[in-house]
């Protein structure tokens, strides 16, 4: 099947469970096909947990849920060794680290420490226990929630954590019409799990057709043309980094796949730079007096970068 059959087939299973949220679950197939993180943002309620569990659902891939406490340690997430008194030998029991698509749930509740645990994983696909390296699954994914809204009993992320998801999404509240769909369907029983409709096999010819897609000199520049003007905009007391140009540009070639294209184009580029630069940049005290965030300043960045033909 070609990349628009692809996102299509994967829309039309994620409604059996979720109302609306298109955006987002189009970019966590991204996230899937480009090998990229995820930190989903937003308040209680709102079915961050319900749109990752049937999306990894959709792939038949092993699933793990971590609820992230204040009291969790490392072993809790990676695994730990323990003694067998039977067989009289140390033996590894592996953590809930060891699945494809892991949802962390709540990760700014539990303390640095821990989250420092998952910095490896998401940049090496591996983790190291005792001295001993473990690869982790193929493909592997984290989506981590995070609630915005709460400011007591939680660690705010560090940046270098923050730089390796590939993108930061904004879920927010349902329109007056999705929410009434919500209650129409919660009455009728209309809600159902996704069932696993893309199989191994096709999900990796996604990811090999993503790698094919070209990507002109032209369009290589833009993207280093927007990602440089953030380290020299006045407003951000920082940048983003290289690793922002890497993302922007994996993420650009699956976007293109799943649109149907074998190239990138700069509107590839244009709706892919926010939700990529937003959480590795921040605003100047002085300038979030004057209510500018940093959504304001990429697109504002956006607007002056230009756009090549």
């Amino acid at each position: 099947m070609d990349g628009c059959e692809f996102l299509n087939k994967i829309m039309d299973e994620m409604k059996k469970c979720i109302v609306g949220n298109e955006i987002p679950i189009k970019l966590l197939t991204i996230a899937l096909l480009s090998g990229g993180h995820v930190l989903l943002e937003g308040t209680p309620g709102i079915g961050k947990t319900t749109i990752a569990k049937n999306f990894a659902n959709i792939f038949g891939l092993k699933f793990s849920r971590i609820q992230l406490t204040p009291d969790m340690m490392p072993s809790d997430i990676t695994g730990f060794y323990y003694f067998n008194q039977k067989t009289g030998e140390f033996e590894f029991k592996k953590g809930p680290i060891f699945a494809n698509i892991i949802l962390a749930d709540e990760i700014n509740r539990t303390p640095p420490k821990t989250q420092s645990a998952l910095l490896e994983a998401m940049q090496e696909n591996a983790v190291t226990i005792e001295g001993k390296t473990f690869k982790l699954e193929e493909p592997f994914m984290i989506i981590a929630t995070k609630n915005p809204i709460e400011f007591e009993g939680v660690y705010e992320l560090p940046e270098a954590e923050k730089d390796r998801f590939m993108f930061k999404i904004r879920i927010d509240y349902p329109k007056e019409d999705e929410e009434l769909d919500i209650l129409l369907r919660k009455h009728e029983g209309r809600f159902h799990e996704t069932s696993n409709i893309i199989s191994p096999v096709d999900l990796k010819y996604a990811m090999i057709s993503v790698k094919d897609i070209k990507i002109g000199d032209k369009i290589l520049r833009y993207i280093c043309n927007i990602v440089r003007a953030t380290r020299n905009d006045e407003r951000l007391e920082f940048g983003a980094s290289p690793r922002a140009s890497e993302y922007l540009l994996y993420a650009s070639k699956a976007l293109a796949y799943l649109n149907g294209r074998s190239y990138v184009i700069p509107d590839d580029v244009k709706f892919l730079a926010k939700y990529v630069l937003i959480h590795r940049i921040k605003v100047k005290g002085t300038y979030e007096l004057d209510n500018i965030t940093e959504k304001d300043v990429v697109e504002d960045i956006l607007r002056k970068v230009e756009v090549p033909k």
